[in-house]
């Protein structure tokens, strides 16, 4: 009869693991006790069941004492619950970690741990095997247990089934001492410090003074626990998110550091260098430097970090582009000097398909920086240049520029003076970007020969870039605009290049009338430029005005001559005589000369009728210069000022005090106006307001009366006002002469829908030689004459007024 007590004594002292203990000691067993447990399993016919008993034990053991023993190490407050995020919220958590020494240890405790309670299990198998015997072999493969790696996938999905939500953060924080260990000579490399003074640093590496450095221990450690994972093969399923997670935090960090704004030059060869030397060194170290140099030679890196190193390059490209797009605008601003910039993210786009993120995140970042009324216009329009020079250096096709300058153009195109201000930057002095572009000398190209050019040019024919949404894009005119030049495209804003001619003449005028000195030869210049620009049609006008400016000093010179005329006169007149046919309308400003002064005026009027025979002037007395000599008190003042000016001080030569009213009278100059005005002398200590409405003279400078307005306007702000009509007001003259028109056919037809008007109407300009406009500009007119009552718009048509 067999004593089972002492059969089983045999078995626990060959497997401790089946009364409950998880290691096996290592003296060996007697072969006595094989033999005896080896019979009286075969006796009973029980040894694949025992087998599997071990199998089911190992396992169990496995389950409920290694693994949350391993995971106790994590479970004592070593990780704030606050970093139980994802991943990459793991990762970028690292670096806040005050613990992270702490947390190395005690990851290399857990794993040391792990690993000897794993060492003892595997001695269970070559025990079994001999306890079997080689006759049951074939009996024993069918056992789950005797499976190639059965332990170590046991452990690793007992491991991950328990795996708690911080583990991430630990592995995290063990390799990224790891790597501060590795990268300690390359940052050494880049230390410029005294020696005196750098003995007196902690190191890179181990934070502890350079005397009592210990980097060589720590990596000896993390090597000796990299073998440990490898043998129980869990460096991948166990620490392989964490890892990547840690690599990618450490390519941000070194493209933040060394990338972040600096444009003029490039950056990809060295980012491609830092990746391979550093990141890709530093994983095969992990992979490799803790194998026996005797027994791997020459080793190659392995395949899993070949692959990686793929995955890793194109995150690389990505988040360096992503930096790039993340500071485009200011890219914008430096062109051309950051061009290198511009040069690396062609290459990076080449390789990974970003252009819906650039120009969402483009069009974002210019509609928050200058989109807004805080933004000058003529900034805007810096910035919409320097856009079009930037983003046609990166995509030559043009889409990107199509799509990413849309809200530009829209907002632009909503500013009053937009087109004012392209035309001074085309004409201004100094060097501008439009004035550069002016420069050049070519022509605006006709849509009407864009198709004719992009179909004779087949064979270089590209189609639009893949994944660009084309509601988005206006595809009737993109195709010429891609491949226009700057000034066409900062025309296509209104789309109207007779508009910008009619704000050039304007300017011009205002230039003309303002300055007394007048630079011919500079405005020559720029009539001619954009004579090439815009045809010689649109600029008939301009000369015609440069030639009145020469006649009317020609004509100044002979009157001047005469020296009958000039014995009586009390000031001398010089006019700037204008053909008026050829200048843009005047504003309907009015201004009511003295007798005395008006005088003066008929006297050069007889004198140019003598000259000219049966022509006359009519005189436009709000517009000029005046020279002025003041004498009050004690002071003498010499000025240059506005017509209207000098006529306001006049009249308190005569009379010390007026009111706003009897002022306003005399002159003919509108109540609001004329108070503008008078803070003018209000602001020079002249004129004062005693009252509310009424205006003293001054004749000794004196502290302001109480009535005195404290934020009176600038001196020279009516300088700025143009004595020219807007163009939108002489557009709107324009098509005023088509009024009558309008009203006889509605009146014939009682309703009509705006395109049957502006059908009539072209039919009408066509033959008649009249004025060319667009449906919109009718719309825009209905609208004003809706607004005043003559016009009903209703169910999509107008009616007359009743």
């Amino acid at each position: 009869m067999c004593d089972f007590d002492a059969l089983w004594a045999d078995v626990l002292r060959i497997f401790p693991v089946l009364g409950g203990a998880n290691s096996i000691s290592n003296d060996p067993v007697d072969e006595k006790v094989y033999e005896n447990v080896r019979q009286h399993l075969k006796m009973l016919g029980s040894i694949d069941t025992f087998a599997a008993l071990v199998d089911l034990e190992i396992q169990s053991a496995i389950r409920n004492v290694l693994v949350p023993k391993f995971w106790k190490h994590f479970h004592a407050g070593l990780v704030s619950t606050e970093l139980q995020g994802g991943i990459d919220d793991q990762a970028l958590a690292i670096e806040a970690l005050p613990d992270k020494n702490r947390l190395f240890t005690q990851f290399i405790d857990a794993i040391n741990e792990l690993h000897d309670g794993f060492q003892s299990l595997m001695q269970v198998k070559p025990r079994l095997i001999k306890l079997i015997g080689t006759e049951e072999k074939a009996a024993a493969k069918t056992v789950k247990f005797m499976q190639k790696d059965g332990i170590k996938n046991s452990l690793r999905d007992s491991l991950l089934a328990q795996l708690p939500p911080t583990f991430s953060v630990v592995v995290g924080a063990f390799y990224w001492v790891h790597f501060k260990l590795f990268t300690k000579a390359s940052n050494l490399a880049l230390t410029t410090v005294d020696s005196d003074v750098f003995d007196e640093l902690l190191c890179v590496g181990c934070n502890f003074d350079a005397e009592q450095c210990c980097c060589q221990k720590l990596t000896d450690m993390v090597n000796k626990t990299n073998m440990k994972l490898f043998e129980m093969n869990l460096i991948d399923r166990l620490t392989g998110s964490a890892l990547t997670a840690l690599i990618k935090l450490k390519i941000k960090e070194h493209i933040n550091d060394t990338c972040m704004g600096i444009f003029d030059r490039s950056h990809l060869k060295q980012l491609e260098t830092w990746l391979s030397d550093v990141i890709m060194s530093w994983l095969t170290n992990i992979f490799t430097e803790w194998k026996s140099k005797d027994s791997i030679g020459d080793i190659e890196v392995p395949e899993s970090v070949k692959s990686f190193k793929v995955k890793l390059t194109y995150f690389m490209y990505e988040t360096f582009a992503q930096s790039v797009i993340g500071q485009f605008f200011s890219i914008i601003i430096d062109y051309p000097d950051s061009i290198p910039a511009i040069d690396d993210l062609k290459i990076c786009m080449e390789k990974i398909d970003m252009r819906v993120y650039l120009t969402e995140s483009l069009r974002s970042s210019l509609e928050a920086r200058i989109l807004h009324p805080g933004v000058n216009t003529m900034d805007i329009l810096t910035g919409y240049v320097a856009a079009i020079k930037a983003i046609r250096h990166l995509d030559s096709t043009g889409v990107i520029l199509e799509m990413v300058t849309a809200p530009i153009k829209d907002y632009l195109r909503k500013r009053n003076d937009t087109v004012r201000r392209v035309v001074t930057g085309l004409t201004e002095e100094g060097p501008t970007d439009l004035s550069e572009e002016l420069a050049k000398g070519e022509s605006i190209k006709e849509c009407k020969d864009s198709g004719a050019d992009e179909f004779s040019n087949w064979e270089n024919w590209e189609p639009d870039p893949f994944g660009i949404d084309a509601s988005i894009m206006q595809y009737n005119s993109s195709r010429k605009m891609r491949s226009a030049d700057i000034i066409s495209m900062v025309v296509d804003i209104y789309g109207s290049k007779e508009l910008f001619m009619t704000e050039y003449r304007n300017l011009m005028a205002d230039r003309l009338l303002a300055q007394l000195d007048f630079n011919s030869e500079k405005e020559i210049r720029n009539l001619e430029l954009l004579k090439i620009r815009f045809g010689e049609s649109l600029l008939h006008s301009c000369e015609v005005m440069l030639k009145d400016v020469t006649d009317s000093k020609r004509i100044n010179a002979h009157i001047h001559s005469d020296g009958n005329r000039t014995e009586n006169q009390l000031f001398e007149i010089s006019s700037l005589i204008v053909s008026a046919q050829f200048w843009p309308s005047f504003n309907k400003e009015s201004l009511q000369l003295p007798e005395e002064i008006e005088n003066e005026f008929k006297k050069y009027t007889k004198a140019y009728e003598a000259y000219k025979g049966n022509r006359t002037l009519n005189w436009r007395t709000v517009t000029g210069r005046v020279n002025i000599e003041i004498e009050i008190g004690d002071r003498t003042m010499e000025m240059v000022v506005s017509p209207i000016l000098a006529v306001i001080i006049y009249h308190f030569q005569n009379k010390n005090e007026w009111t706003i009213e009897d002022l306003s009278s005399i002159t003919k100059v509108p109540p609001s106006a004329l108070r503008r005005r008078l803070s003018f002398w209000q602001n020079h200590g002249l004129i004062s307001e005693t009252a509310p409405g009424i205006f003293t003279l001054l004749e000794k400078e004196s502290e302001k009366s109480q009535f005195e307005d404290m934020s009176l306007a600038e001196a020279d702000e009516e300088d700025l006002e143009s004595a020219m009509a807007s163009a939108s007001d002489q557009r709107e003259e324009e098509l005023q002469v088509f009024w009558s028109y309008i009203v006889g056919m509605l009146t014939n037809l009682d309703s009509m829908p705006i395109d049957r008007i502006h059908q009539m109407l072209k039919l009408f300009a066509s033959h008649s030689g009249g004025v060319e406009f667009t449906q919109d500009e009718l719309k825009h007119f209905l609208q004003r004459k809706v607004r005043e009552h003559k016009l009903i718009f209703s169910g999509g048509v107008y009616q007359l007024a009743k």
